[in-house]
């Protein structure tokens, strides 16, 4: 599966706008994967309540940080890209998977 999914920092605050874009990859991979909480958490080593809270998009009390181990965990390649914005680029956030 291949997105690009674009978040312009004036409509939405940066982090839960990236938070949300990489815990959306999560939870596509654990569902075409059939796994539980109970084996993401095996997996991820995160607790049942936090693998919850990102199964339903309750992002206020999860870092990016843990959410980019999770991924890992689950054999996903995460890199971090920052360029500057072009002449009439606006500046944002940009998650492709």
């Amino acid at each position: 599966m291949n997105k690009d999914i674009a978040f312009p920092e004036t409509s939405h605050p940066v982090d839960y706008s990236a938070k949300k874009a990489l815990a959306s990859h999560f939870n596509q991979l654990v569902e075409d994967r059939g796994l539980n909480q109970k084996q993401i958490s095996a997996i991820t080593g995160m607790t049942q309540p936090k693998v919850s809270q990102i199964k339903n998009y309750n992002l206020k009390n999860i870092s990016l940080e843990r959410l980019i181990n999770a991924l890992v965990a689950l054999d996903q390649r995460v890199d971090i890209i920052i360029t500057h914005s072009k002449n009439n680029d606006s500046a944002c956030i940009n998650v492709r998977y």
